[in-house]
Parts: C-alpha cells; sequence; structure tokens
C-alpha cells in the first residue's frame, strides 16, 4: 500500500524531491493556477505558511492548467507570476495533471485517500462549479477527480491525508485544521 512520503515530484527548478523530505511535517499540496478566481488565494496560504513554517507547516504547490487552461506559462514565468504578485515563499513545483491519463501518481493516490464531497454550500462561487461541472459531466458528483483549481490536500506529520479542501472552502476553515494538526 502506497504512502504519501512514497512519491516525488519535481520542483519549478526541474530538481526532483522525495516526499519523504516533509516526514514528522503537517503539509498542504495545492493545484494552483495563475489566472484562476481562486488566484487570490495565494494571499491567504501565504499568510498560512509564514504563520505556521516554524512550526512544522509545509505548503507544496503544484500548478496544474487542466482547468480552463488558467495556468499558462512555463514554471519559470509561474515562479516569477506568484513572486512578483504574492511573494511567494513556500515551495513550487513543476506543471502536472491532476486528472485523466497522465495524471501525476502523487494526485492519483491523494485522490484514492480522500474523493470529493462536494462544494463548501457558503460559498457562492460552488453555484457556478456545480452548473459548469454538471455540463461536460453530469456524474461529477461520484468521481474523486479534482474538479478546480485550488483544490487542497492536508497530510499529518504521519503522512496520512486527513482532509480533502475544495476550492471554495473558507481559508480560515483550512487554517485551523492546520493549526488543530501542528
Amino acid at each position: 500500500m502506497s504512502r504519501f512520503y512514497d512519491f516525488e515530484a519535481e520542483d519549478a527548478m526541474c530538481v526532483m524531491h522525495k516526499m519523504d523530505e516533509y516526514q514528522g511535517k503537517v503539509v498542504l499540496v495545492v493545484n494552483t493556477a495563475t489566472q484562476c478566481g481562486f488566484t487570490p488565494q495565494y494571499d491567504d496560504l501565504q499568510d498560512i505558511y509564514e504563520k505556521y513554517n516554524k512550526q512544522g507547516l509545509e505548503i507544496l504547490d503544484l500548478p496544474c492548467n487542466q482547468f480552463g487552461g488558467q495556468a499558462p506559462g512555463t514554471n519559470e514565468e509561474i515562479a516569477a507570476f506568484c513572486d512578483a504578485k504574492y511573494g511567494i515563499t513556500f515551495p513550487q513545483f513543476s506543471k502536472i495533471d491532476v486528472n485523466g491519463e497522465k495524471e501525476h501518481p502523487l494526485y492519483k493516490f491523494l485522490k484514492e485517500q480522500k474523493g470529493f464531497e462536494g462544494f463548501d454550500k457558503g460559498n457562492p462561487l460552488s453555484i457556478l462549479l456545480n452548473v459548469k461541472l454538471k455540463r461536460t459531466d453530469p456524474d461529477y458528483k461520484n468521481t474523486p477527480d479534482i474538479k478546480w483549481n485550488f483544490t487542497k490536500f492536508l497530510i499529518d506529520r504521519q503522512g496520512n491525508v486527513v482532509e480533502r479542501f475544495e476550492p471554495t472552502k473558507d481559508m480560515e476553515i483550512v487554517s485551523e485544521k492546520i493549526r488543530e494538526l501542528l
């Protein structure tokens, strides 16, 4: 049986990193995009990282261009955008696929651990996402696939995937769950 620490991913500079580098840490894995309605979550993610990194939090940013082409550009261009606009200091990785034939093995594992449970009913964008997704896949609610950019997976210090947050989840709730694990 696979574990989070069994996987690896290439960073934005094309250096391979094994997830076992993060043993003993709380990790938030996020598929991101630079031209998405949720892109401003980079601000919240950076704030959370600055607040909790010294207590053992790592945030892993894995850009994905599968949702409306909202992560165009090279790894270098994405990293430059994130630095200039949001001052991102957490690890950024190479662009990947999170669904489909070319999905990254880490995301296959993450989705097996925590499937889709719906969008946050309190977020007005949930209705728009539900309508958009239903048009392309009437059965979308019954698959574990990533539905949109800024889906987050929370891994505890033992490497267990404990939470999946859809992009519509209030970032304060994400922060609270992280704090509970630290």
